[in-house]
């Protein structure tokens, strides 16, 4: 199975734009998020705790302690993408913003940077900052969480934004060239795959670079956990996923580059599909399924031509 050959993956992509392998190395800024700290409201998403992708404890470690410790963990590597990751990595005051992220661009072998947020927190003066480090030739990518275009849906997982937030954040992103991952969450309350693939199709009508797929997966800590220990709440199995991600990605158009198909968790803070502590195995699925049925951009008859 040459996966090369089904996605556009962004390993591959920068593989081929830089000749080697980039790294992310995963960073927390000990940002909060506008969701839980009462601006918005308190609790965040329903989905939401932070823990299940990011280790808390490195918070106390400063930027550079932090990426030191991440380079000595990887050996496949030489060059990096410093990517803040946890909770809304452009919420707060815009010296304060530069100050991490040049702590971060000033460690050596560091090629950009890779920043999460909320659609509703990119204020013009961020978006100009990230694109004065392009302008100097750093690889920039704005992950933008969106997770559904649906308002009723966004409105059943306390987003606190529609969909209007995140078409404006892109307007202004691309006017500065300014490159967009966009996060989507296959298995929302109510959305199957019909859902899923609207969504896709409004966030490619809208315009992105990247996208980023995650299952839904209930951790400890969320307002989900609760729903799910009462019964309330339904988890797709590892089929259903494989199978609305793989339709998904073949009705992406070949330029668009996927950052991730799948994501996991770790038990204890995982509760639930079970499936979600393992990576490779659901990877492996979602291939199967673009082999048998064709790659990236098929179902829109535009399957591209990846870079051997």
């Amino acid at each position: 199975m040459q996966i090369h050959l089904l996605v556009n993956t962004f390993g591959q992509d920068l593989l081929h734009r830089y000749g080697e392998k980039i790294h992310k190395l995963t960073l927390h800024g000990s940002f909060t998020c506008p969701n839980r700290d009462g601006t918005l409201g308190k609790g965040g998403c329903t989905f939401c705790n932070v823990a299940s992708f990011a280790d808390e404890g490195t918070q106390q470690l400063s930027i550079g302690e932090q990426l030191a410790a991440r380079k000595d963990e990887i050996t496949r590597a030489r060059r990096y993408l410093a990517y803040f990751q946890a909770y809304t990595s452009t919420y707060a005051e815009v010296a304060y913003l530069q100050k991490m992220y040049e702590e971060a661009l000033q460690v050596a072998d560091m090629v950009g940077l890779c920043v999460g947020t909320r659609p509703d927190c990119v204020p013009d003066a961020v978006l100009d900052l990230l694109s004065s480090y392009q302008q100097q030739g750093l690889e920039i990518w704005l992950e933008l969480g969106l997770q559904s275009a649906h308002a009723a849906t966004l409105k059943r997982i306390n987003r606190g934004h529609d969909y209007s937030a995140y078409a404006d954040a892109v307007e202004r992103a691309r006017a500065r060239n300014l490159k967009i991952c966009t996060h989507l969450i296959v298995g929302l309350p109510e959305e199957g795959n019909d859902e899923c693939l609207a969504t896709l199709q409004q966030v490619v009508a809208t315009g992105t670079d990247g996208i980023k797929l995650h299952p839904l997966h209930v951790v400890e800590g969320s307002t989900m956990a609760k729903a799910w220990r009462a019964g309330r709440l339904q988890t797709l199995s590892q089929k259903e996923y494989a199978e609305i991600a793989a339709n998904m990605i073949r009705h992406t158009p070949p330029e668009v580059v996927y950052h991730r198909v799948t994501a996991t968790a770790r038990r204890p803070t995982l509760l639930a599909p079970e499936w979600c502590e393992r990576r490779w195995g659901v990877m492996l699925d979602i291939y199967r399924h673009l082999e048998q049925l064709g790659p990236q951009g098929s179902a829109l008859g535009q399957p591209f031509q990846f870079p051997g």
